[in-house]
């Protein structure tokens, strides 16, 4: 299993029906499945033939009534209600689109690869509890950092401006090396861009605000460590 799929797994609670949106190759629904942690599954794609590779991988939960392939955009075509949605891979302004044509699910585990502050404005505005809302990596030759995002639809939060850009818990210090990680390779490349000549002084002005922002950040998190 990936790293990255092994990553979101973890934080994949125990429901009674799921729901695997852009499931891919169904790795996250044949671990709910195997782990027993829901009654039965279904795997969503609006690609008939992208959802083949998940039918593939679970077959066997297939014939046995536990897992229903579904072809249909986002949460459309679902027969019933599911109290837990993954929706991970997909950028957040796609999830947002989604998940703004029905009522929250219950729960939801989300993981947008890029976007992420529209996700959480868009939850926040719909009263949605943030459980988790962290950032994790993927350690390659070259790093990869993704943001994940899990909570319920009721129980309300209030985000701050910053908050809304980086994330409560990786700003409180509950998941502090992957994001302190960025952080300091975001400062970097903006010191690098700052040391270029020719930018006019409202790009500057930007660019210095932003790095700033990030030392700041950086040292925060640091003094709690």
């Amino acid at each position: 299993m990936k790293e990255r799929v092994a990553h979101i797994c973890s934080f994949l609670p125990r429901c009674r029906v799921f729901a695997d949106i852009g499931c891919d190759h169904g790795y996250m629904t044949k671990y709910m499945l195997e782990n027993q942690l829901c009654e039965r599954a279904y795997l969503s794609d609006i690609s008939a033939a992208s959802l083949r590779k998940a039918e593939r991988l679970l077959a066997k939960e297939i014939a046995a009534g536990r897992c229903f392939p579904v072809v249909g955009d986002g949460l459309e075509g679902l027969p019933e209600p599911c109290d837990l949605v993954l929706i991970a891979g997909m950028g957040g302004e796609q999830i947002v689109s989604i998940l703004e044509k029905f009522p929250l699910p219950q729960r939801f585990v989300l993981q947008p690869m890029k976007n992420s502050e529209k996700v959480r404005r868009f939850l926040v505005a719909r009263g949605a509890h943030l459980e988790r809302d962290v950032t994790f990596s993927e350690e390659r030759a070259q790093r990869r950092y993704y943001d994940l995002i899990s909570g319920s639809a009721a129980g309300g939060d209030a985000y701050t401006e910053q908050e809304f850009r980086y994330g409560r818990d990786n700003l409180n210090g509950n998941s502090p090396f992957p994001f302190l990680n960025k952080m300091r390779e975001e400062r970097d490349k903006l010191r690098n861009r700052l040391a270029a000549e020719g930018m006019n002084a409202k790009s500057r002005a930007a660019l210095t605000e932003q790095f700033h922002e990030r030392e700041e950040i950086i040292d925060e998190i640091q003094r709690t460590l």
